[in-house]
């Protein structure tokens, strides 16, 4: 077995330090305001952010930082690029938190340099290409997880049962797939996105009255 399969499944496992289970990405705010109330809601509003959102921001983010993992002003760069495209003061905590999270507890393995803070994709598309591991690998992996924790999140927060959640989680592996092989030559010029409903949600949800998550 690949030893870089092994690295991915550590690093991208729930149980890896980066606290992401504390972020719903400002799906509590759409839970709260009955845009996603079951599966189905659920499944369209991760396709969305996975195809138009920030999903595939930090998989072209990550792509990047993947291939400029032994360029140290190249990897600054997208770092400050990474912090600039987060659309609300939520997502940018949320990205930089985990990030840096990240990377503290990655030292456990050899690292490159980076600046910290540092945005989630860039640290993890940094320590990938540091090790020699597949980028597409990184990218799929990196997107299933990154669906999986919100999929976490919405089964206490609609609530949906674990069946529910695993179906929708094995129902948006083509779009997982898809996503990772379109950024495969996608350029930071690319970056952008059509959800705004979805950035919306995590600017209101820092005033939303009750809250079990940070975003």
């Amino acid at each position: 077995m690949p030893q870089g399969l092994l690295h991915l499944l550590a690093w991208l496992s729930p149980g890896f330090p980066t606290g992401a289970f504390a972020y719903s990405h400002g799906l509590e705010w759409d839970v709260e305001s009955g845009d996603i109330n079951d599966g189905n809601s659920l499944r369209t509003w991760l396709t969305d952010v996975l195809t138009h959102g920030s999903g595939r921001n930090d998989a072209i983010l990550l792509r990047h930082a993947h291939r400029s993992a032994h360029d140290p002003a190249g990897l600054e760069q997208l770092a400050e690029l990474a912090t600039a495209v987060a659309p609300s003061r939520e997502r940018h905590a949320e990205t930089l938190d985990q990030g840096t999270a990240f990377l503290r507890a990655a030292r456990a393995w050899a690292c490159p340099s980076l600046p910290s803070p540092v945005a989630y994709p860039i640290a993890v598309g940094a320590l990938a290409g540091w090790h020699g591991i597949d980028e597409h690998l990184t990218a799929a992996a990196c997107l299933q997880a990154f669906a999986s924790n919100l999929i976490s999140a919405a089964v206490r927060l609609v609530p949906l049962g674990q069946t529910a959640g695993l179906q929708v989680l094995a129902a948006i592996e083509p779009t997982v797939l898809r996503v990772a092989n379109d950024t495969a030559t996608a350029t930071c010029d690319d970056l952008g996105g059509c959800v705004f409903r979805t950035d919306l949600a995590t600017m209101r949800h820092e005033t939303q009255y009750t809250r079990l998550f940070r975003s």
